[in-house]
């Protein structure tokens, strides 16, 4: 019998050092129970020690752990039916709360799924939608510069150009510009659920707007109207490329007619003085000689209607004869 008390006794001892050590690695923390009801709480990594048999050991997360939310409708302010997408991280501050409160992660993302959800639809609903799409008015703020240099260069243009800088400014559009924004909007949920999760013992770092879109229901009515409201611009700008196409085609046929009628202008110029001159030629020669006057006049007359391939008959005593036969 007294062989078998020393492995025993080793045997034991090895049972009693394990039930009365534990372990915890590093992003994590445990929570001390005895008979179920948790009693203290440990954060630091490395061996630690408990009362054996009657105290169990719960490991709980440090690290710091994501939610996502489900896409919720929403209606905001100026009555824009929207589907919010959110995203938080969120850890666990005090285990000794959260366990008694929540149990486990399960339990608690379940808790911040209500909490989360319903702050994010109350901040929402009490803004407009642009509130939750932009985060600052920089796009306000360059175009008031380009407004100001579009009201410099109409000033120094001509009136077509001035009419085409217009026209471009027009469709620009009004842009609503925002008070709060939307990282504001983001620190305002975080705001109203921090003393809602203290008491769980969970401490809420950061809360994002993932996506924000149109309900399904007017998502189509609202490409619908964007699209036409895009085809009313691109219509009045080809009101206005047609309206600039006929100002130069008018003056392009103006342009035209101008310069047929003084080309035709000079052309009769020219012929009158060729005439003139071709005239006092004419008449130089009938008052040197009339006869060879009318005699190359013949000829001119003869080499104009009869055609090159033509065949004459003529008698000795016609005068064409003759006039051939000098």
């Amino acid at each position: 019998m007294k062989r078998y008390i020393l492995p025993a006794l080793l045997v034991l001892i090895v049972v009693l050092v394990y039930s009365a050590t534990f372990v915890i690695t590093e992003g994590r923390q445990a929570v001390i129970t005895q008979f179920g009801k948790p009693i203290r709480s440990v954060n630091e990594a490395g061996l630690h020690f408990k009362t054996p048999f009657i105290q169990d050991v719960r490991m709980i997360d440090l690290r710091i752990l994501s939610w996502d939310g489900f896409p919720n409708q929403i209606p905001t302010k100026d009555k824009k039916y929207i589907e919010v997408d959110t995203t938080a991280r969120w850890k666990i501050v005090d285990p000794l709360k959260f366990i008694q409160t929540v149990q486990n992660e399960r339990g608690a993302r379940t808790r911040l799924d209500a909490i989360l959800d319903g702050v994010t639809r109350d901040v929402i609903s009490s803004q407009n939608l642009v509130e939750a799409v932009r985060n600052s008015n920089t796009i306000i703020d360059v175009l008031e510069e380009r407004r100001k240099k579009i009201e410099e260069a109409q000033k120094s243009a001509s009136g077509d150009e001035s009419a085409v800088i217009a026209e471009a400014e027009e469709i620009t559009g009004e842009i609503e510009k925002i008070e709060t924004g939307r990282e504001q909007l983001s620190a305002m949920i975080v705001q109203k659920v921090k003393p809602e999760l203290e008491p769980l013992g969970i401490q809420i770092i950061d809360v994002q707007l993932k996506r924000i879109s149109y309900e399904a229901s007017v998502q189509q009515k609202v490409y619908s109207r964007m699209i036409s409201e895009r085809q009313r611009i691109a219509e009045k700008i080809r009101s206005f490329g047609k309206g600039e196409r006929a100002k130069i085609e008018g003056k392009t046929d103006r342009d035209l007619a101008r310069i047929q009628s003084e080309a035709y202008r000079k052309v009769q110029e020219i012929k009158g003085r060729a005439e003139a001159r071709a005239t006092a030629i004419y008449a130089n020669s009938l008052g040197r000689d009339p006869g060879f006057y009318r005699f190359t006049r013949s000829l001119e007359a003869y080499k104009k209607s009869i055609k090159d391939d033509s065949n004459l008959l003529l008698s000795t005593d016609s005068k064409f004869f003759q006039v051939l036969d000098r």
